[in-house]
């Protein structure tokens, strides 16, 4: 139990510090948030608790093909905020759209050999 409130608080710590640059430097938040860096904690921790190679690949391609379907959101969103469109009904629609795009990935993606 330990460990996970270790885990939590080390995200809300990464997520506080993003907002906190973004507020001042919103390019230089942008730039911290893009980096992976809660996958490559999420692969150390999964390393810590599983050390196998096999499982780490399948959860590290799987990673990729997932981030995938949520890169439009980035693009959607900027579109709808400078067109008028209030911040919360862009974020859910650019929400919505990922949702959609990852249920199509999961449908779609074993049919091209995808391991998800």
């Amino acid at each position: 139990m330990l460990g996970f409130a270790a885990k939590a608080l080390l995200a809300g710590v990464m997520i506080a510090a993003i907002a906190e640059i973004g507020r001042r430097l919103p390019a230089g938040g942008a730039l911290i948030a893009s980096l992976p860096l809660v996958s490559i904690l999420g692969m150390i921790f999964l390393w810590y608790a599983r050390p196998d190679a096999e499982n780490m690949a399948v959860h590290a391609q799987a990673t990729f093909w997932y981030v995938l379907p949520s890169l439009p959101m980035f693009l959607v969103i900027p579109v709808l905020l400078r067109s008028g469109t209030g911040f919360w009904a862009a974020l859910a629609a650019g929400c919505v759209l990922t949702v959609v795009l990852y249920l199509a990935m999961m449908q779609f993606g074993p049919r091209f050999g995808l391991r998800l």
